[in-house]
């Protein structure tokens, strides 16, 4: 992939007030896979137009974006957010206290403060694809690392999907995925509230996703696809698995090590991703500011039909 340089004026002295231009902007790529990190942007100011469209475009070239040294609190970081689109409400348990309930504290801690030793979202999956409108994009904005490790990896569907022979391309073609919130946390041994099932139904996606805005295929799997519309369940299960053993390979991922003041922006159409327990989780806090932009229904989204089980 070409690394392209961008000299784009953007900048302004506070949220809502035009001021010059700053540095100049720059996109430089950081793996042959996918992400790049834009330098030259201060988070804390709005983008002008041009800015906005600058980033954007970088953000469906590569994927994954990282911007360096930023000292966002968490309005500033809804903000942000903002200029890209509609912020997604989270689930009651993941709201954000106080007065910013659109961002979500992910973090290590127990009730009382302290490291807890658990480390939550370790399975490869995509933000929210068991809502109507699963996420288009997620915003995480380190605000307290480890010494070391803890990092975010992520997974292209685009390339994993290409890499596909084309027997399996052809294979794959009209075959429907189910993405199930309450049959992914049942997979956790986690229990779902009565409401909460009620009010997310499983959802049918193509399990070969065209991305809205790229045009480009991508496979549409993660914890959440829990099973193949109209296909015996085992056997479906069997089919999933392998495909995110193959969308899983070095080869398509990009490891983000994170350093202080790292905002990432990834694009949830294309990748999957997860958390890495490698640092003492019992010992070091490690503590983001996550938010989300609502995307749009995949091609043919529906309430899914119930799973198919093979007669004893």
């Amino acid at each position: 992939m070409s690394t392209p340089q961008a000299t784009v004026p953007s900048g302004a002295s506070r949220l809502g007030a035009p001021a010059a231009a700053n540095a100049t902007l720059q996109i430089r790529a950081l793996s042959p896979v996918m992400a790049a990190e834009v330098i030259g942007q201060d988070l804390r100011q709005p983008l002008d137009d041009a800015t906005r469209q600058r980033v954007h475009r970088a953000f469906l070239d590569y994927q994954v974006l990282v911007f360096r040294d930023q000292t966002l609190d968490k309005a500033q970081q809804i903000a942000f957010t903002q200029q890209f689109g509609q912020l997604e409400e989270h689930r009651a348990r993941n709201r954000g206290g106080d007065d910013f309930p659109l961002l979500h504290v992910v973090n290590n801690l127990g009730a009382d403060g302290r490291p807890s030793g658990e480390v939550k979202s370790t399975a490869w999956h995509t933000d929210k694809s068991f809502r109507p409108a699963p996420a288009l994009a997620t915003i995480l904005h380190a605000v307290t690392l480890p010494p070391d490790g803890g990092d975010t990896c992520f997974a292209n569907m685009y390339a994993a999907y290409d890499a596909l022979p084309d027997a399996d391309k052809a294979a794959l073609a009209g075959v429907r995925v189910v993405h199930s919130w309450p049959m992914s946390r049942e997979q956790g041994g986690r229990a779902m509230p009565a409401d909460e099932i009620r009010a997310n139904p499983p959802m049918s996606h193509a399990l070969v996703r065209v991305h809205p805005e790229t045009h480009r295929k991508c496979l549409y799997l993660g914890v959440h696809a829990a099973y193949l519309e109209d296909v015996p369940f085992d056997a479906g299960r069997a089919r999933i698995l392998a495909l995110e053993a193959h969308a899983t390979q070095p080869q398509f991922v990009y490891r983000h090590r994170w350093t202080p003041g790292d905002v990432l922006m990834w694009d949830n159409r294309c990748l999957l991703h997860r958390a890495d327990t490698n640092f003492d989780a019992g010992q070091h806090p490690r503590v983001l500011h996550r938010t989300c932009l609502v995307g749009t229904p995949t091609e043919g989204q529906r309430i899914a039909r119930e799973p198919v089980y093979a007669q004893a």
